[in-house]
């Protein structure tokens, strides 16, 4: 009786050791996962492993080994290859990727959108409008992947109303003021800040299985901290309060005031915020004379 010969993809394969490693160290270099894991199942069917057993091992279906190991016969580890790679040329070249970087050095509204962030969408639509190749937007995030591109939160800034030459100016008064400060008329940054008693949480590192536990005092409660900084020494005068108000304001002047007895003039540079210049700060500062001067930032 003849025996009936086996398909392609059935027929015995043996390679040895050597063979083996070698052609697991070729996938590795193709950088294709894809061609790795056909390699790899070629490996173990051509060590007496069973096609399925293969698969189990790989977690991939059966038919996927049994067609790398079909490849295989007929080509060599040519036929391992990912045969996409006869399509064409690639649409995402390098041409591609310095159109992609001119753009993302500018904003959407400078090219005529009205949106003020890119979109994956966008970009696409834009890259296209300048003549290169339209592509989908997965391929648009691993072309901005390639480029070095970050999705991160644009920071939101208030421009200053007055003319550029009028702000430069100011800004200059200012800093040659703190630069050149005399010890009896020492200058002082001032600001307020926020202090959230609630302890901020982020990411963790943790074994699997693990939650760490943070004690928090339930509710958020803030507190609010005033602050004034000398230029030249750098030495810190600080207040607290429940409330950003005047009073935390007047409360700072005073305990400045209590700091340097011995000063002529105390200059402040300080924002441009209400509770600076409200009836209530004014009414207390005039009890200071000309002993305290305000230059306000530009708004």
């Amino acid at each position: 009786m003849k025996k009936r010969a086996l398909p392609q993809g059935r027929q015995q394969l043996r390679l040895r050791c050597h063979d083996r490693r070698r052609l697991i160290r070729w996938g590795e270099w193709t950088g294709c996962p894809l061609t790795l894991r056909r390699c790899m199942a070629v490996a173990k069917v051509a060590s007496g492993q069973s096609r399925a057993q293969a698969a189990r091992e790989l977690l991939c279906a059966p038919s996927t080994v049994v067609a790398a190991v079909q490849r295989y016969q007929e080509s060599g580890r040519e036929g391992l290859l990912d045969r996409r790679a006869q399509n064409g040329r690639r649409k995402v070249d390098e041409r591609f990727r310095q159109t992609l970087r001119r753009v993302l050095k500018g904003t959407p509204q400078q090219s005529g959108w009205r949106r003020t962030t890119w979109t994956r969408e966008l970009l696409v639509r834009e890259v296209e409008r300048r003549g290169r190749v339209r592509v989908s937007p997965a391929t648009m995030g691993r072309a901005l992947a390639s480029v070095g591109a970050h999705r991160r939160r644009p920071r939101p800034v208030v421009r200053c109303p007055w003319p550029e030459r009028r702000r430069r100016r100011r800004l200059w008064r200012l800093k040659c003021r703190a630069a050149f400060a005399r010890p009896d008329e020492p200058v002082l940054f001032e600001d307020e800040m926020d202090v959230h008693l609630n302890p901020k949480i982020g990411p963790d590192w943790t074994l699997p299985g693990l939650r760490r536990e943070v004690v928090t005092p339930g509710n958020n409660q803030k507190r609010f901290v005033a602050g004034a900084l000398d230029a030249s020494t750098a030495r810190m005068t600080w207040v607290q309060g429940e409330k950003k108000t005047s009073a935390l304001f007047i409360d700072l002047v005073r305990a400045v005031d209590a700091a340097y007895p011995r000063a002529k003039r105390l200059h402040f540079i300080l924002d441009n915020a209400a509770t600076h210049s409200s009836k209530k700060t004014r009414k207390a500062l005039e009890a200071l004379g000309e002993r305290l001067v305000l230059h306000f930032l530009p708004p």
